[in-house]
């Protein structure tokens, strides 16, 4: 079986493939343009793939592809219809990054909470040393413990970072993505936004979830409300996010995603580059080692179990 990876590059340089290549005849492309796409497809049985599109346009081009393996949950990069239609199985992993992308939001609740970004400056700058001051308090900052944290998607990853903040001492409030049991903490979108003083999105980027944080939605904030998306770009209104930054509506921005990656010369997220009181980060959420090993292992049992006749993680089939 002949399998190729497009864009080894987006795991990084310290994973192995051996798992996968006991399965086939495996190519490694570190990056794969347009251009190179179909040369490197027209033989291919499996293709795993984790930013390159794979559309009704040029899939056609691999006439022996059985099945797409995404190295990741999100799969809006594959045009699923089309592979339904043409009998591709597509797998996506589900819950191998877990660990990794709550870390990460926690952090940049962290560390928007308490300002660290402001007094790390403070000092690197010298401005602490030529102050001649021991100490220094401003920008003031406030405890986590008390404070209410809005979770926007309630999956694995939603899950966990709500189990962190109640570590923290925060009540919790929970919009879930998709309908499910009656919990006390679980809020209309409206009201977690009304009442949370950190937010943080954890939602599949849907016709339903796009722009889903838009002008309306940010004006129902409380004021000064740290925000947090390690989910998809498309689902926040980016020039809404940057207005509300300069407005002084948000008082705390975490981004790890956007809706062109990498971020784009002309996204609205350049005018807000040097706030003290946003935190960018390059979509690198989910990509502990831990996770990135994950990430493989789970990839190679996708394959393992097609051969042999499974439906593991197979989103073509939902």
């Amino acid at each position: 079986m002949k399998i190729v990876i497009l864009d080894a590059k987006t795991l990084g340089d310290d994973i192995e493939f051996s798992a996968i290549e006991r399965l086939g005849d495996l190519t490694v492309y570190k990056t794969t343009s347009e251009l190179q796409l179909a040369d490197r497809i027209k033989d291919a049985e499996v293709i795993i793939v984790n930013k390159v599109k794979l559309t009704s346009e040029n899939l056609p081009l691999a006439p022996k592809l059985k099945l797409i393996c995404v190295t990741a949950t999100g799969f809006d990069n594959i045009d699923v219809n089309y592979c339904w239609r043409k009998q591709i199985g597509v797998c996506n992993i589900k819950g191998y990054s877990t660990d990794s992308v709550a870390q990460l939001t926690v952090a940049m609740a962290l560390s928007l909470v308490t300002r660290l970004g402001a007094f790390d400056r403070y000092v690197k700058d010298g401005r602490y040393t030529e102050s001649g001051v021991q100490n220094r308090l401003k920008p003031y900052f406030h405890e986590i413990k008390g404070m209410t944290w809005g979770i926007i998607g309630f999956g694995n990853i939603g899950g966990e970072v709500a189990r962190i903040a109640r570590g923290l001492g925060c009540s919790v409030l929970v919009t879930p993505h998709k309908p499910q049991g009656k919990y006390d903490f679980f809020v209309s979108l409206d009201e977690l936004l009304e009442k949370s003083d950190i937010i943080s999105l954890h939602v599949p980027l849907t016709s339903e979830t796009r722009n889903m944080i838009n002008r309306e939605r940010i004006a129902k904030m409380k004021d000064g409300a740290v925000l947090i998306n390690v989910s998809r770009g498309a689902v926040c209104d980016e020039t809404a996010l940057t207005d509300a930054v300069k407005d002084g509506k948000i008082g705390g921005l975490g981004i790890d995603v956007y809706s062109k990656e990498p971020l784009d010369t002309e996204s609205p997220y350049n005018r807000i580059l040097n706030e003290k009181n946003v935190i960018f980060t390059p979509h690198m959420a989910w990509g502990a080692y831990e996770s990135r090993v994950r990430c493989i292992d789970e990839v190679a049992k996708n394959i393992e179990t097609f051969i042999m006749g499974g439906t593991r993680n197979r989103v073509d089939l939902q």
